[in-house]
């Protein structure tokens, strides 16, 4: 029997991963998981796939594949790195290890890729699942032609025309059809959907459908996947679906796991314990799990609802001749074996009516009472929330006992069915078919009265927008409103979808106190028999390497600090810190707890070094690369940044692109927002001690993972500084204990005016000076 050696990508393991591997798989064996904090250095991602794909290769275990999930890209592109490694060293009688990474739509879909057929990134979804079903529509029972005349006669459209630009192209690979979309009787539909489609047999495998020899395939990328289908003229998306249960290694993002729309519609079937998981970067599965987890509709959902629902009930009572878009025969058929009439849309539509009414005056009344002349200042409105019930009392929030009185206690569930119906009777009824308001009002509505109230809490959230068809001086132009309904205590989700995996690993740098972290993700509540280990490995590099300072500043607290622009000696001692790594030699990263101060650290910056300072503000994923690629390349540089963005963990700091990191106070989130309090009387409950679990282990984590960027090898060298009294010194509010031991004992406790000789030393010692302030 082959053993997880001959799966090992590299000549000689390191002693940590001998030791991880072989936990990994033992406890496995057994039904459990491996719970691995392992610095940078410890080989965590071949450690991981080396355990899950010797267990897949060995007859003797229950396990089929091993499902990744990261919620960093740059991780996902490591795992597959490793996956490449295995693959060349594998031993010459062995077939390559198959992978597949997923990708959504927008990145698989050839026309999107290239902007063509009318398909962009704004309408990629909506559009696609359109064709689809008109596709299907054209070739199903009762349909006028097959799938495989839909492809040919594509096929024949492209050869007729007469230019370079007759193929659609993408991913290096010409496609057999036109660069437009083609039509049929009039009909637009998608040709590589249709050929996916004459491809898929009726009773069969799906993976038939799979133009690819998995086996032989080793692992496929998206550029792959998209490239191989194209080539053949069939849907990159459908094929990774169909390619799922049929390759070795799954490669995706938490919401392949844990997002219930995701599951339902293309991962669902990796779900069982034939599945090896491996959950990368767990110390963000808590908060990322939230998100999937809780729900939520927008006020503008609910008028578009309401009109659809309109839609429906007046084409089911017009007399028989056509009065809007949607067909009243066609409405009426539909309708005609149904558990809902006109009556039951009309009784919801009332409900969702009256719900924006009082969302109004609720909202109005909350402007009215915090913000003094908002009316003629909505331009300058900032985001907000709106509580529903005391954060810290669990009991029915105020739309619950609104909707009791109004007599609609039963419809916050009943707008699941009847938004699922008219979505239904609309796309018969309506030429254009696109997402249904009223599936996604009906389906939130039903959570938000079906959950209870002490695991969830409920409010209006705020976000500022601006919208010129609504009227001037209403809230409405200024913000669009949303229902929320937060999961305050994901863990109970997380170890129930952990518990239908057979085993598997759960892996960060930083995971410390690993106690608590089994607690919140609800590892601590998986059954008897399954059993979780801990093993935590540090940084293997040389310790002479790297200078760690905890500098007993003042507390970075709003108290102690104020607002941005008051000048206070706390401000003045983080400053001159600040300035102190700043001259230190090569990039420097600075980590602050928001991003209003980060801008206000860079202003204090700008003028005071010798470097040039970039503030990273919050903005898409294209301004922060770009950023990211000016803080690398040229001369030295300090980046500020926020502790809560995304340059501060997941980033490739390798090499010289780094040489020290500062943290400035405990990121701590915003302790006054409804939504916080929320939460922390939720883990107050349920742990024990909610600022400690919720607030205090997170943030220490995320200062954590900005320090963990400056040593990324054992020839790098670098310097890594807490400042804040809370990382310097034990007291009532110091977070000293949730570092773990040895990185305790590394962080020596400097004064402040002591700080700038320890640097000194430091780097004199390996050859450099600091600049001369």
């Amino acid at each position: 029997m082959a053993g997880w050696r001959d799966v090992f990508g590299h000549d000689a393991p390191y002693d940590d991963q001998v030791d991880g591997i072989e936990t990994a798989v033992d406890t496995a064996r057994d039904g459990g998981f491996t719970v691995v904090e392992g610095a940078c250095g410890t080989g965590k991602t071949m450690l991981a796939l080396t355990a899950g794909v010797s267990l897949v290769r060995d007859p003797d275990t229950r396990f089929e594949r091993v499902l990744v999930l990261t919620s960093v890209k740059q991780q996902l592109r490591q795992f597959e790195a490793d996956l490449d490694t295995i693959n060349a060293n594998l031993p010459d009688d062995w077939q390559p290890v198959s992978g597949l990474t997923l990708v959504g739509k927008a990145d698989l879909c050839p026309y999107n890729r290239e902007g063509a057929g009318g398909i962009t990134d704004e309408n990629v979804y909506e559009r696609c699942d359109s064709l689809r079903d008109r596709t299907r529509t054209l070739t199903g029972d009762g349909g006028s032609t097959t799938a495989a005349a839909l492809a040919s006669d594509a096929r024949r459209q492209q050869v007729g025309l007469q230019s370079d630009a007759a193929y659609l192209e993408t991913a290096d690979e010409p496609a057999p059809y036109p660069p437009g979309m083609p039509e049929y009787e009039n009909t637009e539909f998608c040709p590589f959907y249709a050929q996916y489609l004459d491809d898929l047999p009726e009773d069969g495998d799906p993976r038939e459908a799979v133009p690819i020899d998995l086996s032989a395939a080793g692992h496929l990328d998206a550029e792959d996947l998209v490239a191989r289908s194209v080539e053949h003229g069939t849907c990159p998306h459908s094929v990774m679906g169909a390619a799922l249960g049929g390759v070795e290694v799954v490669v995706g993002n938490y919401y392949h796991a844990f997002d219930p729309r995701t599951t339902s519609t293309m991962t669902g079937g990796l779900l069982d314990d034939s599945t090896f998981v491996v959950c990368d970067e767990a110390h963000m599965l808590e908060p990322r799990v939230r998100d999937l987890v809780s729900d939520g509709v927008g006020d503008r959902t609910l008028r578009d609802a309401v009109a659809e629902l309109t839609r429906v009930v007046q084409a089911a009572r017009a007399a028989g001749e056509v009065t809007g878009p949607a067909d009243p025969a066609i409405v009426r058929g539909e309708l005609a074996d149904a558990d809902l009439g006109a009556d039951d849309f009309a009784r919801t539509r009332e409900f969702l009516r009256d719900l924006r009414e009082e969302l109004d005056r609720r909202v109005t009344a909350h402007l009215d009472r915090e913000r003094d002349g908002w009316r003629g200042d909505l331009r300058n409105l900032p985001d907000d929330e709106i509580p529903l019930r005391d954060p810290e009392t669990p009991e029915p929030d105020a739309l619950t006992e609104w909707a009791i009185e109004a007599g609609y206690a039963d419809e916050w569930v009943r707008a699941e069915a009847v938004g699922a119906k008219a979505a239904q009777v609309l796309d018969a009824a309506e030429d254009e078919e696109r997402e249904r308001a009223c599936l996604a009002a009906g389906r939130a509505l039903a959570a938000w009265g079906r959950c209870d109230h002490e695991r969830y809490f409920r409010e209006i959230t705020l976000d500022r927008t601006w919208d010129t068809t609504e009227p001037d001086g209403t809230w409405r132009r200024a913000y669009n409103a949303r229902l929320d309904l937060q999961n305050c205590l994901p863990g109970d989700a997380i170890g129930e979808r952990l518990a239908e995996f057979g085993g598997g690993v759960l892996m960060s740098a930083t995971l410390a106190p690993l106690d608590v972290f089994e607690s919140v993700t609800g590892l601590d509540d998986l059954p008897d028999d399954r059993p979780v280990a801990e093993r935590r490995y540090g940084l293997s590099f040389p310790a002479e390497r790297r200078a760690s300072f905890a500098v007993d500043a003042p507390k970075f607290t709003y108290d102690n600090r104020g607002a941005p622009g008051e000048s206070n000696p706390t401000r003045r001692a983080h400053v001159d810190a600040v300035r102190e790594v700043a001259r230190s030699p090569g990039n420097v990263l600075v980590g602050m707890p928001s991003y209003r101060e980060a801008e206000w650290m860079a202003g204090e910056l700008d003028d005071a070094l010798g470097k040039p300072v970039l503030l990273d503000e919050a903005s898409d994923d294209g301004a922060t690369e770009r950023l990211k690629e000016s803080f690398f390349a040229g001369d030295a540089k300090v980046l500020v940044t926020s502790l809560r963005g995304t340059l501060t963990e997941g980033v490739d700091y390798r090499g010289d692109r780094l040489g020290a990191a500062v943290i400035c106070g405990v990121p701590l989130i915003n302790t006054a927002s409804p939504r916080t309090r929320a939460l922390r009387t939720a883990y107050d409950d349920a742990f024990g001690d909610g600022f400690e679990t919720a607030l205090t282990v997170p943030a220490v984590r995320k200062a954590r993972q900005a320090l963990g960027r400056v040593i990324r090898g054992p020839e790098e060298v670098g310097v890594r500084v807490l400042v804040d009294a809370r990382y310097a010194r034990d007291g009532w509010d110091s977070v000293r204990e949730y570092l773990p031991p040895e990185e305790r004992a590394e962080y020596r406790t400097v004064s402040p005016d002591m700080l700038g000789l320890g640097l000194d030393r430091f780097w004199e010692r390996h050859g450099e000076t600091r600049e001369k302030p």
